[in-house]
C-alpha cells in the first residue's frame, strides 16, 4: 500500500534521508516485530519502533506494572500500577502512532507465538531461558534476533540475522547448559538511562536490519555507563553448538 498523506508528514524526516526514503519507510510499515519483555529494555525499543512506523508490533510479557518499575519503565505511569504492562502499552504505542498495528500477549513466550508470522525478534527479558528458547526458534525460521541486557552500570547487545548468516547464534556465546546469571536489575541494581541506551542500540539495529544495513552478525557490544566506553568484540562459532554446530545435526 503506498504512503498516504498522513505517513508523508509523520514520517517526513526518515523520506528526506537518501538510505531511507519512501522505499525504506514502505518497508518498515509492512514489517512484523515481536518485543519480548516490557521491562527498561523493551520500553524505549516500543516507543522507537512504533514512532519510526513499524507496521505490526507484537508485544509479550505476562508481568503486570509495579511501582518498583517505574524508575527505569518510561511507558508507564504510577495510575498504571496493577495493570497489565501488555494492555498500557498497546495503549500508549497506538496513540503515539494510530496507523499500525499492535497485538498484545500477556503470557510467557511460546513457540506458538514465535511462529506467528513475525519477520523479526527482540529479547528484552531478563530471562536466559527465555532468550534461547527465542534464539533456537529464530534459527530455525530464519528471521533475525536482537538480544540485549543490562545490570547496575552496564549493558550488552548482541544481534544474528539468521535470514542471512548460519555461522553463530547466542547459543554458541551463551552454553544453553549454563546457569541464570547472578547479578539481575531486582538484586543488584540498575541506573535507569543505560536501559533506555541499549533499547535504543535494540531499536536502531532493528531498523538497520529492516532496512538491510546490517552486518555485525553474531558482534557483540558493550557499554560501561560509569566510565562512558563501549567495546565490540567478534565471537566465534562453537562447532559443538546444539543449535547452530555440528551437535544440531
Amino acid at each position: 500500500m503506498p504512503l498516504n498523506d498522513d505517513d508523508f508528514m509523520r514520517y517526513s524526516r526518515h523520506l528526506l534521508m537518501d538510505d531511507i526514503g519512501e522505499v525504506g519507510q514502505q518497508r518498515l510499515l509492512e514489517a512484523r516485530v515481536l518485543i519480548v519483555g516490557l521491562g527498561g529494555l523493551g520500553c524505549p525499543v516500543a516507543l522507537y519502533l512504533a514512532a519510526a512506523g513499524v507496521g505490526q508490533i507484537g508485544l509479550c510479557d505476562p508481568d503486570r506494572v509495579d511501582k518498583t518499575n517505574l524508575q527505569r519503565q518510561v511507558l508507564y505511569r504510577t495510575d498504571d500500577c496493577g495493570s497489565l504492562k501488555v494492555d498500557c502499552a498497546k495503549q500508549t504505542l497506538e496513540a503515539l502512532n494510530p496507523g499500525i498495528v499492535v497485538s498484545a500477549f500477556p503470557c510467557k513466550i511460546g513457540k506458538e507465538i514465535l511462529t506467528d508470522g513475525y519477520d523479526l525478534v527482540v529479547d528484552c527479558t531478563d530471562n536466559l531461558e527465555a532468550r534461547q528458547l527465542m534464539n533456537q526458534a529464530c534459527y530455525a525460521q530464519e528471521i533475525p534476533f536482537v538480544s540485549a541486557a543490562a545490570v547496575v552500570w552496564e549493558g550488552q547487545l548482541v544481534a544474528f540475522d539468521f535470514s542471512r548468516f548460519r555461522s553463530i547464534c547466542f547459543d554458541c556465546i551463551i552454553d544453553r547448559n549454563s546457569a541464570e546469571p547472578m547479578m539481575n536489575c531486582a538484586n543488584s541494581g540498575v541506573v535507569g538511562p543505560v536501559l533506555g541506551i541499549m533499547g535504543s542500540m535494540q531499536a536502531t539495529t532493528v531498523i538497520r536490519l529492516l532496512l538491510g544495513y546490517f552486518e555485525q552478525h553474531g558482534e557483540m557490544t558493550r557499554y560501561d555507563g560509569k566510565r562512558g566506553q563501549w567495546l565490540s568484540m567478534h565471537c566465534n562459532r562453537n562447532v559443538g553448538c546444539p543449535t547452530c554446530g555440528s551437535a544440531s545435526d
